[in-house]
């Protein structure tokens, strides 16, 4: 039985992959999309300039590209994750003003 256990350890191989190390298949995915992304970067790539009026434009339409890819959550998330904000802003307010009634208790007790 310890044999069995033994062998199937020995055949056992362990790699470890930190987080900064892509895995294989993320590399080939890689050398992919990077040439993609290069190109986009080139094509839509735009150069500065100092007319304030065409700055503004670019910075608006960046916003709105950022915003369309924002994922908003749906109604009843919205709903749940608003109670979970008061419920615990309750909680935390009853904490600090016992703390503070039982403080003021305790400095009434000592300067009396």
């Amino acid at each position: 039985m310890a044999d069995k256990k033994q062998a199937s350890s020995e055949k056992t191989v362990v790699t470890r992959i930190k987080a900064t190390e892509p895995t294989p298949s993320a590399k080939k995915q890689k050398k992919k999309t990077d040439t993609k992304k290069v190109r986009q970067v080139r094509t839509t790539e735009e150069r500065p300039t100092k007319n304030p009026i065409v700055n503004f434009w670019r910075y608006v339409k960046g916003a709105w590209q950022e915003l369309r890819q924002v994922h908003w959550p749906t109604r009843q998330a919205t709903w749940s994750m608003t109670g979970a904000v008061l419920a615990f802003s309750a909680i935390f307010a009853a904490l600090i003003l016992l703390l503070d009634a039982g403080f003021q208790l305790l400095f009434e007790q000592i300067l009396k």
